[in-house]
């Protein structure tokens, strides 16, 4: 449990008054785990992480079950989410026969997945980048034209385990193009978690110059060399309000070997709330959701925040 008074809020000049956590464990978290996790659990899951007060919790993902079995469920389990919000439950849909299942069930913010570079376009997706951007535009346009919110990830945008350094007019173009294709919001996705805090300032600043504004841009980083933390400061000095994070620590990439967990929602609400950063996070609910959640896959979460408040050895 957090000790009263802590984190001592002491703000900084510059930041911004509250931040919208996008919550990717049920889907990112879970989908790299080596076992299947039983439905029932996945919905209980989601209903703690909405309960302990995080607005976006992503649900799931429609994609063919030979990729993703661990997300095979999904029709299972969005009805088990009918008591919550659709718009709190964005999905992850590849195509439009995705886009058809999730539609079919109510979704209504659905999230399709580009690549920065070709090789993970073809690890991932089979295609160029370009033809991944060919064949997510009719799925943003039915998403569009049906009311739907759309998100565009984008992976590898600060590194690429092949490729090595992608260089910034390279994701910049890429972003440009999904906001072309009529994306509501993009993800800066650093997939094997390289990324360091000027890197991440001289993206974002390439992204005004283009005219991508900071309210179009959420964060994901990954904390293989422990940079998250330092990487979502750099973004929030640069006035970016949403950072995805995963509860525990959760997740990876199932096609980058080099991309180990993401960002821990539990030391990233530590430092927010230490920075007087607004969530509508309750940590301790978080945090005894996340202890519930590793008891399931029997193992220790790598989050530090999560480890001293619950006294993990």
């Amino acid at each position: 449990m957090t000790a009263a008074g802590l984190p001592m809020e002491i703000r900084a000049d510059g930041l911004p008054s509250r931040v919208r956590i996008h919550e990717v464990g049920a889907r990112d978290g879970l989908q790299n785990e080596q076992t299947v996790v039983p439905t029932e659990i996945k919905a209980e899951f989601i209903h703690r992480l909405a309960a302990a007060g995080l607005p976006t919790v992503e649900a799931t993902s429609f994609v063919h079950p030979k990729w993703v079995p661990q997300l095979a469920d999904a029709e299972q389990l969005f009805p088990m989410l009918d008591d919550l919000d659709p718009q709190r439950l964005p999905v992850l849909v590849p195509n439009e026969r995705g886009l058809d299942r999730a539609l079919a069930l109510g979704a209504r913010r659905i999230a399709v997945f580009g690549s920065a570079t070709e090789s993970f376009a073809k690890a991932n997706l089979n295609r160029t980048v370009d033809e991944a951007l060919a064949m997510f535009a009719p799925v943003v346009a039915r998403a569009k034209d049906a009311g739907v919110h759309v998100r565009g990830y984008l992976s590898m945008c600060f590194g690429d385990p092949w490729e090595g350094p992608v260089p910034v007019a390279q994701t910049v173009r890429v972003c440009r193009a999904l906001l072309d294709l009529g994306c509501d919001e993009l993800s800066l996705g650093d997939t094997i978690g390289v990324a360091t805090p000027g890197h991440v300032q001289t993206l974002l600043a390439a992204l005004g110059e283009a005219q991508v504004p900071a309210s179009r841009i959420g964060v994901h980083f990954h904390d293989t060399y422990g940079q998250a933390l330092a990487n979502t400061f750099a973004a929030l000095q640069h006035g970016i309000t949403t950072i995805d994070a995963s509860a525990g620590g959760l997740g990876g990439c199932p096609y980058a070997k080099s991309a180990t967990g993401n960002l821990a929602t539990e030391d990233l609400v530590w430092m927010l709330h230490g920075l007087g950063i607004e969530t509508g996070v309750d940590l301790d609910r978080l945090t005894a959701t996340s202890v519930w959640m590793a008891g399931v896959l029997g193992r220790p979460s790598p989050s530090r925040t999560l480890r001293a408040l619950s006294h993990q050895e």
